[in-house]
């Protein structure tokens, strides 16, 4: 009896080697620049109880009422995959005791969560760069915030990203401004959709951030957030304009731009691409000055944003970004008994000389013609040709693969400084293929 072919769960996909030198390219990139502001790695884990979520995410939210994988453990406990970073970033610095009269800059980077309909750039389970700061009140940390997304799109190359940033004020000021949307869209109730009524009698702002082209009209007619921001929450986004415009970085106030996460204060923005279809946002955040308190810690301001590797990736792509491959710059040709014998340990000895550098060793046999086949279609730079008659002479032959010069012979203690000599010839570099 056949058995069936066994599938990836839907929506959680594989990555493959050969988008690996895209993924391996930005988080190298992320984690150099990180590191030159003064962001420490920090990894939490993948599971928390459930309750962490509600609390922190919303329970009026789509993630919360719709996408969250939740299950009983067999404790009989809530538990929940992470569907985004922040909560579990914050549990970890309350949990730790970070956040007594200090200040953090942090990031992660990991696998998040969310049973949505899979789509072209949405998965269910997708991943994520994400750097958070707490004890910051300033709109300085805002501008840093962006700053260091904008110096990561000039590391990686990739120049079709806009910025665009907004002010939710602070909870209190937001509560005459959803008096406001609620008459508003109650108004207008003929024209939303289900979930927007739903959303009405919860979280209104919401709404502004449907993607129903239907309810475009009336999203459009609402009032504005910005006309009723709080006066500190005024201060502190002109500020934030300040810097950006002190710093050069180009952005555009959105005024519909709300986020889906409800525990976001004042600042928002999101970094946007018109390069990848309909899922145009590869980097999102905001404040969330009250979300320490709200899970149980000490009031602390905070600020973060997420980064979403499968949509970064996919544009690097589409950006024809160069990245390093992970072609191997020598393929070691062994031809023979003799030479499989001696094969391995020969390499061996190459490696510990040449440190950094990739070197394929042939495994399992093969004509010398198609090994030679082999190392062509490797990509190598070099091969380094072994048989039995060099066994005997503990000699070797070097060939380039990429230009036509002659073949060359030389002892085995030779081999690393021939190599060396042979790719920098060919301006390359260890690593460079």
């Amino acid at each position: 009896m056949e058995r069936s072919q066994l599938q990836p769960v839907r929506g959680m996909n594989d990555i493959l080697a050969e988008d690996m030198p895209y993924w391996q390219f930005l988080e190298r990139c992320a984690r150099e620049v990180f590191d030159e502001y003064g962001y420490q790695e920090v990894r939490v884990p993948l599971v928390e109880s459930t309750e962490l979520f509600k609390r922190s995410i919303g329970e009026f939210t789509d993630i919360v009422e719709k996408e969250m994988y939740t299950f009983l453990d067999k404790g009989g406990d809530s538990l929940t995959l992470r569907p985004e970073a922040t909560a579990g970033l914050v549990r970890a610095a309350i949990s730790n005791g970070m956040l007594h009269n200090q200040k953090h800059r942090i990031w992660t980077s990991g696998p998040m969560f969310r049973h949505e309909r899979p789509q072209k750039g949405r998965y269910r389970q997708f991943h994520q760069l994400d750097c958070e700061a707490f004890g910051y009140e300033g709109p300085d940390v805002d501008a840093e915030m962006i700053l260091l997304s904008a110096r990561l799109w000039r590391r990686l190359g990739i120049a079709r990203v806009s910025l665009q940033i907004n002010s939710l004020g602070t909870p209190e000021s937001r509560r005459g401004y959803r008096e406001l949307l609620v008459q508003h869209f109650e108004a207008h109730r003929n024209q939303l959709d289900q979930d927007s009524v739903r959303r009405l009698g919860g979280n209104p702002m919401r709404i502004l951030d449907t993607k129903n082209p239907d309810m475009r009209p009336v999203v459009e007619s609402a009032p504005l957030m910005t006309d009723h921001l709080d006066a500190e929450s005024r201060a502190h986004f002109d500020g934030l304009q300040a810097h950006l415009d002190a710093c050069g970085i180009p952005f555009r106030i959105n005024p519909r731009l709300v986020r889906g996460l409800d525990y976001y204060t004042r600042t928002v923005f999101e970094w946007t691409t018109d390069a990848l279809g309909a899922q145009d946002a590869v980097c999102s955040g905001g404040r969330y000055d009250g979300l320490v308190a709200q899970l149980g810690g000490e009031p602390t301001p905070a600020i973060g944003w997420g980064l979403g590797q499968e949509r970064v990736t996919a544009l690097l792509r589409e950006s024809g970004v160069t990245v390093p491959g992970m072609v191997p710059d020598v393929y070691v040709v062994l031809a023979g008994d003799a030479a499989e014998r001696k094969g391995l340990a020969l390499v061996e000895g190459w490696r510990d000389a040449l440190p950094g550098l990739r070197i394929t060793s042939h495994l399992g046999g093969g004509s010398f013609k198609s090994q030679l086949r082999r190392a062509d279609r490797s990509g190598a730079a070099l091969a380094v040709i072994v048989g039995d008659d060099e066994v005997a002479r503990q000699r070797a032959a070097l060939k380039t693969l990429r230009d036509e010069r002659p073949q060359e012979q030389c002892g085995w203690a030779e081999v690393p400084a021939r190599i060396s000599t042979l790719l920098l010839r060919q301006g390359l570099q260890p690593g460079e293929g």
